[in-house]
């Protein structure tokens, strides 16, 4: 892993803007990082300790992951997702919601969850598990606080952590752990870490805004891997063919050992 992580370092740090990286192989420990305690601006990637808090209030009794939500027109957010493009009143689970959170980033899933679960216990799951850099501080599409510099942010470090704890079945229980690991791997948004990866199943999120382009997930099979790539005010297109390209190197260079 240092080899493939030191060829490719030269070229993360004349990557333009803030950027980080975290690799770790979760079969011999093996880790290599950059930058990986830089705070950045989540994106979407805030969403992966929602799921976590969502899980977590089931396994102690406080919802039900069949609570059933009907979406109205004041729900809907613009872009990703499905639900703003459904009709008004269609019911679906608080299930569903997290599953359409993850998977195709839903926007409005994500707003209603944090309505339901409250941002208070969001962040001090996430304080509790060791996440130092992540802090959701306000819901998606919030003008009024993103206009006042309000943001939610993440690190790889973070990140990586958190994922580890899934694969471990150490972050809520096993069988919840198991749960969102079975959502991350069907995520629809592969564009970034799975580009060269076809053949590989690979439970990630991703997160996407003006300069903003993220991508964090576990490579799972016999050589499972911990991938972290975050970057802001860069160049979207030339960051994310370094995520496909050193996500290939990494796993490849792996199984070749």
């Amino acid at each position: 892993m240092k080899e493939v992580f030191d060829s490719l370092l030269p070229r993360l740090r004349a990557m333009p803007g803030r950027v980080s990286l975290y690799a770790k192989d979760l079969t011999t420990g093996e880790t290599c990082a950059c930058q990986e305690k830089l705070p950045l601006v989540a994106a979407s990637v805030i969403k992966l300790p929602i799921l976590v808090e969502a899980f977590r209030q089931e396994q102690d009794g406080l919802l039900s992951m069949d609570e059933m939500f009907r979406i109205s027109p004041e729900d809907k957010l613009p872009s990703c997702g499905a639900l703003t493009y459904l009709h008004d009143g269609i019911g679906v689970t608080l299930r569903d919601l997290c599953t359409l959170m993850i998977i195709l980033s839903d926007n409005t899933a994500t707003n209603l969850l944090i309505r339901r679960l409250g941002m208070d216990a969001i962040n001090q799951t996430a304080q509790s598990l060791g996440l130092q850099e992540t802090v959701l501080r306000r819901k998606l599409f919030d003008a009024a606080a993103s206009g006042k510099g309000i943001q939610n942010t993440v690190s790889a470090r973070d990140m990586g952590a958190l994922l580890e704890r899934i694969f471990r079945g150490q972050c809520v229980s096993p069988a919840a752990d198991g749960q969102m690991l079975k959502i991350l791997s069907d995520q629809r948004l592969n564009g970034k870490m799975p580009f060269f990866l076809h053949d590989y199943t690979i439970a990630h999120k991703t997160g996407e805004d003006d300069g903003i382009t993220h991508d964090v997930g576990i490579v799972l099979g016999d050589r499972p891997m911990i991938l972290c790539f975050l970057a802001n005010e860069t160049n979207v297109p030339q960051f994310e063919r370094f995520i496909q390209e050193a996500a290939a190197a990494f796993v490849f260079s792996a199984e070749r050992e």
